[in-house]
């Protein structure tokens, strides 16, 4: 293993002399200059692992020191040496960012602990810079993308809770990206090559969820007639996530129960055990204290699954992210389309911040999806975003169009204004148009640019009667 390298600033050589025979003494390389702006060159070639400061220096002083260091290197600890006097001054350097300070005269016992303590903080934010790269990667859909506090916070927990093997519990509105979270954690953790298997909860029939959670042998029930492996042997050495937990029904949830404390399940029809090792993360935007005083939700199976708790904030309350999301989604759309597009326009930017984002991050990415889509320039503007953003809301119901419009324009308008509000479900948003979903991809398709419509393709009972004012009710 590499030394760990001190760099040593003082004006005074025979403090420098002592403190670097005493470091060398202890295994470290040691570097030392007596000038503060020699320090910041050294340590931008160096790279220094702890840097030890003078607080009184001609030129460029400790407290300076540590300033400019904050701006280049913020994860460079800085130990200041102070001498009598200065312990006010030293405090207001902690203040500023300093990691620890040691007084003259020397203590060495002391000197030792604060190196040692101060290159502990130092290994522990690298691995987490190295986590949050891989973070980064996690998936290119939607990402764990932002610095606001309760994103930063957020990712944090995910780092802190990924290497275990306790079950998560993740809340937070419609749309703010639960999946991606239980994904994150799947992926920095040691299973991350192993089954990552999703289930919604809400969207099996109450009838068919025991099968396929826990699988069922030939002859189980009428029309089994083979064998099928349930999600939690699927998701065997991996992750199993399950979304919208709250809507297991309660005469299930006993045996949701069993399988988390035993790791071993019985398929239906089977008479056999089946050991599995499978970590558990859920998902659901009901508070679930709530589903356990109405008798909905069982408390063991709720403090069994409720091990670490991450809830993330709605979209609007870290505003300071949007842009960054925005940029992000038009990087992918515009990637997935084969189009060069750049940005937004300053107004667009504003209504797309001002928006109260009612749909969360899944409800920007559709919009962004859709501008992109509608964009044939290099910038997004206003005109190229839903109505509703100018109201600042989100609950308008209505479809604004000018006259003269072409038909056909009005057909792309209205279709992707209803997948939007749809929040992009394009079974729900195929079948409240009266078409097929065929006829819907092929639309979004051509629409995309990826495509040429064919001169012979009949039109569709969207393509006619539309009337010169527009005014459509019924989006929401």
């Amino acid at each position: 293993m590499a030394k760990a390298r001190i760099l040593i600033v003082d004006d005074e050589e025979s403090t420098r002399e002592l403190f670097a025979e005493l470091l060398q003494r202890w295994g470290y390389d040691v570097d030392q200059t007596a000038d503060g702006h020699a320090a910041l060159k050294i340590a931008a070639e160096m790279h220094p692992d702890v840097i030890i400061s003078d607080l009184v220096m001609p030129k460029l002083d400790g407290l300076a020191l540590v300033r400019a260091l904050r701006e280049e290197q913020p994860d460079t600890p800085v130990v200041i040496i102070t001498g009598k006097g200065t312990i006010d001054a030293a405090v207001e350097a902690v203040r500023e960012g300093v990691f620890d300070f040691v007084e003259k005269p020397l203590d060495p016992a002391r000197l030792k602990v604060i190196l040692q303590r101060a290159l502990e903080k130092k290994a522990t934010l690298h691995e987490m810079q190295v986590l949050r790269r891989r973070l980064g990667q996690v998936d290119a859909g939607v990402g764990l993308v932002g610095n606001s506090p309760p994103m930063r916070r957020a990712m944090e927990l995910v780092e802190k809770v990924a290497p275990s093997k306790a079950s998560v519990v993740i809340t937070g509105q419609s749309g703010t990206g639960k999946e991606m979270v239980a994904r994150a954690i799947h992926q920095l953790s040691p299973r991350r090559d192993k089954p990552f298997i999703a289930i919604n909860c809400s969207a099996i029939p109450s009838s068919l969820i025991e099968s396929e959670m826990f699988g069922h042998e030939r002859g189980a029930f009428t029309g089994a007639d083979q064998r099928r492996l349930g999600a939690w042997e699927l998701a065997d050495g991996g992750t199993l996530f399950l979304d919208e937990v709250g809507e297991i029904p309660i005469e299930l949830q006993a045996k949701f129960l069993r399988v988390l404390e035993e790791e071993r399940l019985r398929r239906l029809g089977g008479k056999s055990e089946i050991m599995v090792d499978v970590r558990v993360i859920s998902a659901t935007n009901r508070d679930l204290k709530d589903e356990i005083k109405a008798g909905r939700f069982r408390e063991d199976l709720y403090f069994r699954l409720n091990v670490f708790h991450i809830n993330l904030a709605p979209l609007k309350e870290r505003r300071e992210d949007i842009s960054v999301l925005v940029q992000h989604f038009i990087d992918r759309f515009s990637r997935e389309g084969g189009k060069k597009l750049h940005g937004v326009s300053p107004q667009a930017m504003k209504l797309l911040t001002d928006y109260a984002w009612p749909g969360n991050i899944r409800e920007l990415r559709n919009t962004l999806e859709r501008a992109v889509i509608l964009c044939s320039s290099g910038i997004i503007e206003a005109e190229h975003l839903p109505s509703e953003l100018a109201s600042g809301g989100g609950e308008s119901a209505y479809l604004k169009l000018p006259y003269g419009l072409p038909l056909r324009e009005i057909e792309k308008e209205y279709i992707l204004a209803t997948l939007s509000r749809l929040q992009n479900n394009k079974a729900r948003t195929a079948q409240a148009l009266g078409i097929s979903e065929k006829t819907l991809y092929n639309k979004l398709y051509r629409y995309s640019g990826r495509g040429p419509r064919r001169d012979d393709e009949p039109p569709d009972d969207l393509e006619t009667g539309v009337p010169p004012e527009i005014k459509v009710t019924g989006i929401g």
